[in-house]
This record gives C-alpha cells, sequence and structure tokens, in this order.
C-alpha cells in the first residue's frame, strides 16, 4: 500500500503548500505585482483583495486538511480516534470535488461574474487541481490507515 501512502504525501504536501500561499497572501499579492492583479487572478474581481483574516482561516484550513490526509495515509503521526481522522479526509475530498466541479459548472461559464482571467485559470488550473486533490483524498479514505495503520484493539 505504498502507493496510497505515496498519493497520500503528494496530496497533503499539495496542500500544505496551498495553505502556506495563503498564509503569505495575509501580507502581500505575491507572486502578483499588485493588490488588483491579485484580486482579478485569484478571486475573478477587480474589486479589492480577500481581508487577512479570510486568507488566514483558508490556510488554516488547507493545513489541517492535509495533516488528515497525510495521517490517514500513514504518512504522518496519527492522533486521535481514527474514525473522525478519515471523515475528516472524507469532508476534505467532497470540499475539493465539490469547488472542482463547481467551478468548472459555475465559474467557467459566461453567466458568472467573474473576470475572463480569472474564468480561463480556474478552467485550466483551479478545478482541475481541485478534482485531482479531491480525488487524491478518497483514495486515501478509501484505503488509507486500513493499508498499514491500524488502532490497537482487544486481543481475542
Amino acid at each position: 500500500m505504498r502507493a496510497v501512502r505515496a498519493v497520500g504525501t503528494a496530496v497533503a504536501g499539495v496542500l500544505a503548500g496551498t495553505g502556506a500561499l495563503h498564509a503569505l497572501w495575509t501580507v502581500t499579492p505575491w507572486p502578483l505585482r499588485t493588490p488588483e492583479e491579485f484580486a482579478d487572478t485569484v478571486v475573478g474581481t477587480g474589486e479589492g483583495v480577500p481581508p487577512a483574516a479570510a486568507c488566514a482561516a483558508v490556510a488554516g484550513l488547507l493545513g489541517a486538511a492535509a495533516y488528515l490526509v497525510a495521517a490517514e495515509a500513514g504518512a504522518a503521526p496519527a492522533v486521535g480516534p481514527a474514525r473522525l481522522r478519515r471523515a475528516g479526509v472524507w469532508t476534505v475530498s467532497a470540499v475539493l470535488l465539490t469547488r472542482g466541479a463547481g467551478g468548472l459548472m459555475v465559474f467557467g461559464g459566461e453567466r458568472a461574474r467573474r473576470s475572463e482571467r480569472f474564468r480561463r485559470l480556474d478552467t485550466r488550473y483551479y478545478s482541475p487541481l481541485c478534482l485531482a486533490l479531491g480525488t487524491g483524498a478518497a483514495v486515501v479514505a478509501g484505503v488509507g490507515a486500513g493499508a498499514g495503520y491500524r488502532e490497537p484493539g482487544p486481543v481475542a
């Protein structure tokens, strides 16, 4: 079941990296040059950037998601009941799959009130990445700790 561990490590790494980027966005629009360019590229509006608190909240959620996926895949020390971790990973998967599919259906359409740049980036990168990460998290949740880690139970 090294494949599940590899998938979990990859998904957790991307989630952690994305979380770090969101944390960085609390103080700077990097790698973009201006707050307006940031808003157009990341949010799809030319009007203002998300509040630092929102970026920090997303960073925290992505960090927690990264940990849950890594722990369930056996790539990080597991804390807490296995059932809760697995439910958390299923939740991570559902959120990412919903964001990915929703982005393709809502943001990608002409009816959306998002900038052309955002719609293009969302269709090409953001939504497919969410779908891939959500699928990877589902693989980890479906097999996960059952592949290598088992909570101690009563001896028969």
